[in-house]
């Protein structure tokens, strides 16, 4: 290999390079890794535990993986198919604890359960009509329902002290929920990558990627610290930067990209640290969210444990920002447009008015406005108990659509360049939760010579990779007691 030449570069050091990082490791030891992150540590954009909900995104709770269909029927496909992608997350996570890889899992994971709390007849009915289509689902085991006050006192007190009489209202509750520390599991991860000779730069930027004639990547990168230059080669690029990626992916070339463009939106969190209130709330709970608002911005009222200290989170409240990441550019949402991305963005914007409005909207609010929200859940809730706290800018990706023009894409999306020698990640929620899943498609994707030689390993280290467990009831049951246990989770 020529001097200067990885095998895998990772840009961003956030949980999708530190989780698709490990995996290479783990299968393929001995190629060179380089991982080059822009700021002075990694984990400090998205995957950092202030910057996001910590919510193990299952779907156990989450309303908007569920909606409900115009005929009034609800489907758990989707529902499903995310507490699938979790469950491999976990998996993965308790065998690289078993292995050494991860600390202890107090130190990223711990139990919380995830509840789903609305008000109104409209939506009790149709709270109601979901918990019957999950409770037989082998995932969602264990997932309890009530219009009950006294019940629902008991799972969370702070949602029915003060609550008036006579208003409908139910909740439905999964006790083996979880709240999970992303920053420090990305940190561990990278940190178990450098110790095995991976090469991971902080104060790195990446300002360019050009495709050599022999199929690498020349990549040219400054240091933010003395704005030295420098040029690497590699055989595989993977951009997991965030709301950059797309920047990045832009100046690649690559066609794949064209027609994609992000809409950057910003959140922030009222907090609490005040023991007597966080005393009484140990539990995830989210409700429906406002019209017009993205899939990311369900309210809800979070139990967090970050550095061993606990704490509710309430919102989110969407802020805007031009830019793509915190420490991004003002620049950032002028520099995407192409001509070929122009069109479909325009669209977008034409055709989600209530975005627009339930962002004006929010915008507007003032501290004693959002604390008024936040009553909404916790009538109690006083307005010197809590601070606001700025969150992570997520990039929600706008593409391009044969019939409509242009679509705002929920989710995340892979953008996979032809021969595979390069992919970078776009989009959001449940994106961190559902890491491993992601990565583990990019594999296949972008890997196919080498699946067949790797897939023994992949089984061991995710006993149900390449199967469902959805639809093998003893084997849900077998893998969430044993990740249960391995993780120190209580239900």
């Amino acid at each position: 290999m020529p001097a200067g030449t990885v095998d895998v570069l990772l840009i961003g050091g956030g949980i999708m390079s530190a989780t698709l990082g490990t995996l290479l490791q783990k299968l393929q030891p001995s190629w060179k890794i380089a991982v080059f992150e822009r700021l002075s540590d990694v984990a400090l954009e998205s995957s950092n535990a202030w910057n996001n909900a910590g919510t193990g995104h299952a779907a156990l709770c989450e309303l908007n993986y569920m909606p409900e269909g115009k005929d009034g029927s609800v489907d758990p496909t989707k529902a499903i198919s995310i507490n699938e992608q979790f469950q491999q997350s976990r998996q993965l996570w308790a065998k690289l604890v078993e292995e050494g890889v991860l600390d202890a899992p107090s130190t990223f994971i711990n139990s919380a359960p995830h509840m789903t709390f609305v008000q109104g007849e409209k939506d009790v009915a149709y709270l109601k009509k979901r918990y019957e289509a999950l409770k037989n689902q082998p995932l969602f085991a264990g997932i309890e329902y009530s219009e009950d006050s006294r019940v629902i006192n008991q799972w969370a007190p702070l949602l029915m002290q003060k609550r008036r009489k006579g208003e409908p209202f139910a909740a439905t509750r999964v006790p083996a929920g979880t709240d999970v520390d992303f920053g420090a599991l990305t940190r561990q991860l990278l940190a178990h990558l450098a110790e095995n000779g991976a090469d991971v730069r902080t104060n790195t930027e990446v300002r360019s990627l050009k495709r050599l004639r022999d199929g690498s990547w020349g990549v040219k990168y400054r240091r933010t610290i003395g704005r030295t230059p420098g040029h690497i080669r590699a055989k595989f690029v993977f951009v997991g930067a965030g709301g950059w990626a797309l920047k990045l992916l832009q100046r690649s070339g690559i066609p794949e990209i064209k027609g994609y463009g992000v809409f950057p939106i910003g959140g922030q969190f009222l907090k609490t640290t005040n023991p007597a209130v966080v005393a009484q709330h140990k539990a995830k709970v989210y409700s429906q969210a406002p019209v017009g608002a993205p899939p990311m911005s369900v309210p809800h009222l979070d139990t967090r444990v970050v550095d061993g200290e606990a704490s509710l989170l309430f919102g989110p409240f969407a802020t805007f920002s031009p830019k793509f990441l915190k420490n991004g550019s003002i620049l950032d949402i002028v520099t995407q447009v192409r001509p070929h991305n122009l069109g479909p963005m325009l669209k977008v914007a034409w055709d989600n008015p209530s975005l627009i409005s339930y962002l004006v909207g929010e915008l507007l609010k003032n501290h004693a406005k959002k604390v008024d929200s936040l009553r909404t859940f916790m009538p109690t809730a006083k307005d010197d108990d809590w601070e606001l706290i700025q969150a992570g800018q997520r990039a929600q990706v706008m593409k391009r659509d044969p019939e409509k023009g242009g679509i705002l894409q929920f989710g995340t999306e892979v953008v996979t360049g032809a021969d595979g020698s390069i992919a970078g990640l776009l989009g959001a929620s449940p994106g961190a939760s559902t890491a491993v899943s992601i990565m583990l498609g990019l594999i296949k994707t972008c890997f196919p010579d080498n699946l067949a030689a790797w897939e023994p390993r992949l089984r061991e280290l995710i006993p149900s990779y390449g199967q469902t467990l959805n639809t093998r009831p003893d084997a849900a049951d077998d893998a969430l007691a044993e990740t249960a246990e391995a993780l120190a989770l209580t239900a």
